[in-house]
């Protein structure tokens, strides 16, 4: 069926659902209501009140139930309404979920996602646009995702609550309502730790993640050189192989990323890429991404990811090196 990001996610969590009873979903208003952006509708009718469970305004008690949920032998899927309110239930995610396996010598498990609207491009304002993926990418212990595509989406969530980890399931807004694209009926996952080459090109990698993965290709499309766009989809454990395949081939590496620039994901691949593959390079790495300021003013918030214009600026800077 032809389905877009919000539908594929709510695909997934009936499909999981119903082929493992273990699985239950937490969050604010996640029953009756089907979610702020409706990506769990439906589940509530289907499962009953006992497998989706609608909480207080409480992103600690979230996150601590689904702990503990997770340590009893269920599967919990976890909604945080904005990933902006995740701060409340700092403490559980990076303190205890994170941490559970090392701290018990592996006696016990986190095995949950939590899932999380992310992103500016909305006009959501300061709180409800953030895009703070490299602090859960700096916790040991936690995998952190993030799709691309309808596709992508459903298949990386039904492989992240059949997982043993917890995972940080990142979901950019911006996407949820398009693209719309061809999702298969039958069974399928995504392998968490993989990206994907989205667009294959010989003169620059444009490695991105996310919303900026569409504005990465329309810029590849309007080049003059030739682009290979290269979609990370899960963001720890990063795919180094694949970023490192693209630029020894290509020998220029621009990173985009919806997020304030200092210290974001895209310092990580330059530093990787600084690190193992620096004699490959023909031109200095080139990040693009917000501003330093809080993500995202209201009256700028078209212009605070990056561009199409911006990535393809970057990639005629490196390519006139």
């Amino acid at each position: 069926m032809i389905a877009n990001m919000a539908k594929a996610i709510n695909m997934a969590l009936h499909e999981e659902m119903a082929r493992d009873e273990r699985v239950v979903v937490l969050g604010e208003d996640v029953g009756r209501r089907g979610g702020v952006f409706l990506v769990t509708e439906g589940l509530y009718e289907r499962f009953g009140p006992e497998r989706v469970i609608d909480t207080p305004l409480n992103e600690g008690g979230i996150l601590g139930f689904a702990l503990g949920m997770a340590m009893a032998g269920l599967k919990p899927v976890a909604e945080i309404q904005f990933v902006d309110f995740i701060w409340t239930g700092a403490d559980e995610l990076l303190n205890h979920i994170a941490k559970l396996r090392y701290r018990s010598g592996g006696e016990y498990k986190a095995p949950l996602v939590v899932r999380a609207p992310v992103g500016s491009g909305v006009k959501s304002g300061l709180y409800h646009s953030q895009s703070p993926e490299a602090v859960f990418v700096h916790t040991p212990g936690l995998v952190v995702v993030m799709p691309s595509t309808p596709y992508n989406a459903k298949g990386l969530l039904k492989a992240a609550i059949r997982g043993d980890d917890p995972v940080v399931f990142l979901e950019p807004k911006i996407l949820y309502r398009s693209p719309r694209e061809e999702i298969p009926d039958g069974d399928y996952v995504v392998e968490i730790g993989k990206a994907r080459v989205a667009r294959e090109g010989d003169d620059v990698t444009v490695v991105a993640y996310g919303a900026m993965v569409h504005r990465a290709l329309e810029a590849a499309e309007k080049a003059k050189a030739s682009v290979e766009v290269v979609d990370l989809l899960t963001l720890n454990p990063m795919d180094v192989d694949a970023v490192l395949k693209s630029v020894s081939k290509t020998g220029r590496l621009v990173v985009a990323y919806d997020a304030p620039k200092t210290a974001g994901l895209g310092a990580e691949v330059a530093a990787v890429v600084a690190e193992k593959a620096l004699d490959k390079l023909a031109a200095p790495v080139v990040r693009v991404a917000g501003p330093d300021v809080p993500q995202s003013p209201v009256a700028h918030d078209a212009i605070y990811a990056p561009t199409v214009e911006r990535i393809l600026k970057a990639i005629e800077k490196v390519m006139a090196y």
